[in-house]
């Protein structure tokens, strides 16, 4: 299991249009990955509902997971996505 913890860097945190940004880009990923708060159960992070019920304010920290091949790359990217609260996946990290 990869695993990135992040904090959240939209100030709104990940709520309607940044939890859209981020379920694109799960989803874009190619690989299966969770979200969840700490020491809570990981929701499908290609879900807008599932994100959306999370509730992840801005500042809190979550975590971002996955056991697929090619999960490094994919969750270094969109940790970078959620901590620096960007509009789009980024190319490159």
């Amino acid at each position: 299991m990869v695993e990135r913890r992040v904090t959240v860097g939209w100030a709104e945190g990940l709520h309607a249009r940044p939890a859209s940004i981020f379920v694109r880009a799960a989803t874009a990923s190619g690989v299966p990955v969770t979200i969840a708060k700490p020491d809570g159960t990981p929701v499908n992070a290609a879900s807008m509902l599932a994100v959306l019920g999370l509730g992840a304010q801005g500042g809190e920290e979550i975590v971002l997971a996955s056991e697929a091949d090619g999960s490094e790359a994919a969750l270094d990217r969109l940790a970078k996505l959620v901590a620096e609260g960007l509009e789009e996946l980024p190319e490159t990290v």
